[in-house]
Formats: C-alpha cells, structure tokens, sequence
C-alpha cells in the first residue's frame, strides 16, 4: 500500500522510514516503529516542555470533550475560551494586556499579527504604516504571512511569498537606518527574544534601540514567544524583561504543552482600545480557534506549569545544561554555545551537523539541527541521569562525526 502521509520537511523517498515513525511518547522518550526508543532533547518541537503524557493536562481535555465536543468562537463566544483567556492573562499581566485572540498554530497567530498590527494603524488614521519588521535569521512559521516574515532564506521565492511589505534588519544600527528611511510606514517591529533558527540571541543592542524609536515613531512592539514561553528561557515569558512591554505577545508550543493545536495573541489595552473607541471589527477567524479541547488544555498547562515549578525547574535545569555546554565544546567538532534558559545550541564547525544529529539519532537521542549546530531544547522536567545520558550519548556522536572528517 503506499504510504499515506506527506511529511513535513521530508523528501518523498524518506516518508514512513520504520525508525523515523513515532508510535507513542512517555515523559522524555519516544517509541518508533522499528522497536527503538530514543531521549527527546527537543520537547516534541519545543513544545512538550512538561515531558509527554501529562495526566493532568488530559484529563482536563477529555473532560472538555465531553461536556462540549465543539464551540466556535464566530461571532459569539464560550466559558471555556474566557476561562483561557483569563488564565493566560493572568501569567501574561493583566496591568499591561487586556485581551487575548485565539488562533491555531504559531504560523497562523504570525499571520493575524500582520492583519492587525495594519489594521490598528489604519484606525490611528496611518493607513499608510504597512512595513512589518523582521530580524534575518528569524522564524516566524511557514504559512503565507508567517514565511514572508521569516528572516531565515527557506525558499520564499519559489513559492512567491509576498515580502513587499516586509523588512529585516540584522543590528541595531540597520534598525535605526531604516527608520531614518521608511519609520513613517512602519507598522510594527516583530522579534523573537531567542531567534528560532538556530537559538541565537537578539543582536546586540537592539532591544536597547526600541523605546527612544518607539516613541519617535509609533510603531507596535510584538514578542513573538511561540519557542520561548512557558519557562523555555528563566522567566514564564522572555519579553517580561525587556525595556518596553510589547503591545502583542503571540504564544503557541508551549501554551498546551503540544497537545492541542493552539496558539493566541495576548494584546495590550492600549491596542484593545484603538478598536474598541472605533468599535472596529478584526476580519480574521479560524475554525478550530480557541475550540474547548485546546482551551482546557491551555489553563491546565498553566495549572501545571505552577504545580511543577517548571519556571524554577528550568533555571536549575539552564545552569545543568551551562555544564553539559561547557564540557561538550572541548571536543574538536565544537566551536561554542548560545542561547537562554533550555533553548540552546552547541555551535559546530561548519559542515557536520547533520552527521551529529543522524549519530544521535542511531545511538537514541533526538536532536535539532541548525545551519552549523545541534540545538538543545530539553523538557522543564529533565533530571539528573536524563542530563548525563544526553551528555554522553552526544558525545559519543560527536566522536563518530570527528572520525567521518578525519577520514
């Protein structure tokens, strides 16, 4: 029979490979149809940061299911989306945000970004602010708004990806450049607090730029936390600590712990009042948004969260992995480490990557790769042995990888 599924990011001559089929997920582990079992240091796709499986987390949707399989969230709403709603607002500020706008992956919550960053300038009477700005290097998703804002070259050209209103920008001084050029059509400034592709940090001063820019120009700020919420990088969210509270904070992955697919848009009052003075209605909606399955799994998953101290769980396990980093980049093949909190990457001279990871991958250790690293995205909830087990099994394939170059 042939194989059923098109498989993303895969070749058609690699679908259904028996060690590449998933056939469940317990804790850090996953099974594969062949009979192998592997450690899981990329949670899921950095999503599953309370380890696979979580009873609580459920529970709370197989509850759901029952009490209403489907609600939407056109034109009208549901108790279950408040109760989101309000959970999230709560972790998020609710000082700061005033409403939250549900959407079903990070890709797609990307897209609406780009809608209603442009539509609220229009209300501002600056209709003419269309420019949305990237950081090359960054990644925003593969749908058609989100690949367009994606900083990192994936092929948008062949798939014409519309980029005409969109700018990247890779330091502070082109930021600043291209305000001096185009900041009275520039509708709003989108950063990853770690940059997806690869975990690299922001640039260099970049976040130092924004608010005297900010002020001068009025654009909107949008996080986009889809990688770096829920404790991934020390605090529940990265942006909590940057100069200037963004006006759109846009979560996924982490939001139900990978179990549903959800995403939401967390927006400020300030933004929420813009529409609401124009009683202006957002021309966006998607079927499966803020259903009650994902909404249940979002305020158990915050319940989690706190009943774990996974945010704390993650600043002790960030110092481990400081460790692992260290020690791992005396091999030959290593050239550094980046990243924050549990989203890391070991830095690898150029070329071998995709050998560590393939290494791995037979010794049973699933790693990401990027353009000339392996990334580390561990669960929240690693422990000791799990940390010395990633250690040396990455070790071992980074020997493997030395011996291939060698020869």
């Amino acid at each position: 029979m042939r194989y059923p599924v098109w498989e993303s990011l895969v070749a058609p001559s690699g679908y259904g490979r028996a060690d590449r089929h998933a056939v469940s997920a317990q804790g850090v582990r996953v099974r594969f149809a062949d009979g192998s079992s592997a450690l899981c240091a990329t949670s899921g796709l950095w999503n599953v940061n309370l380890g696979y499986g979580n009873p609580v987390v459920a529970d709370a949707v197989h509850r759901s299911l029952l009490d209403s399989s489907y609600l939407t969230l056109f034109r009208g709403g549901h108790s279950p989306a408040v109760r989101a709603a309000e959970a999230l607002l709560r972790v998020c500020g609710p000082e700061h945000f005033g409403r939250v706008l549900f959407s079903t992956s990070g890709g797609a919550a990307n897209d609406v970004v780009m809608k209603l960053v442009r539509h609220h300038q229009a209300l501002r009477g600056e209709g003419q602010r269309r420019v949305v700005v990237g950081v090359k290097g960054s990644y925003h998703g593969l749908t058609y708004g989100s690949f367009g804002l994606t900083g990192e070259r994936l092929g948008q050209d062949a798939y014409s990806v519309d980029q005409r209103y969109v700018r990247h920008i890779g330091s502070a001084a082109e930021l600043t450049a291209l305000f001096a050029r185009e900041g009275h059509r520039i509708a709003a400034v989108v950063l990853e607090p770690v940059l997806g592709s690869g975990a690299h940090p922001l640039p260099a001063g970049l976040l130092a730029a924004l608010p005297a820019l900010r002020a001068e120009h009025g654009f909107l700020l949008v996080a986009d936390e889809v990688a770096t919420g829920f404790g991934r990088c020390g605090t529940f969210f990265a942006s909590s600590s940057w100069p200037v509270r963004p006006d759109v904070l846009v979560t996924s992955k982490g939001l139900t712990n990978g179990t549903c697919a959800a995403s939401a848009l967390v927006v400020s009052h300030e933004v929420c009042a813009v529409f609401e003075s124009a009683d202006s209605m957002l021309v966006h909606g998607e079927t499966q948004a803020g259903t009650p399955s994902s909404c249940a799994a979002i305020v158990a998953t915050i319940g989690e969260v706190e009943r774990l101290n996974a945010v704390e769980l993650g600043l002790v396990n960030s110092e481990r992995l400081d460790g692992v980093l260290e020690r791992l980049t005396r091999h030959p093949l290593a050239t550094g480490h980046r990243g924050a909190g549990c989203f890391r990457a070991l830095e690898l001279v150029p070329g071998v990557a995709q050998q560590v990871v393939e290494s791995a991958r037979r010794r049973g250790l699933i790693v990401q790769p990027g353009p000339d690293c392996v990334q580390l995205v561990p669960a929240l909830t690693y422990g000791t042995d799990e940390f010395e087990e990633l250690e040396g099994l990455l070790l071992a394939s980074l020997d493997v990888a030395g011996e291939r170059v060698a020869c």
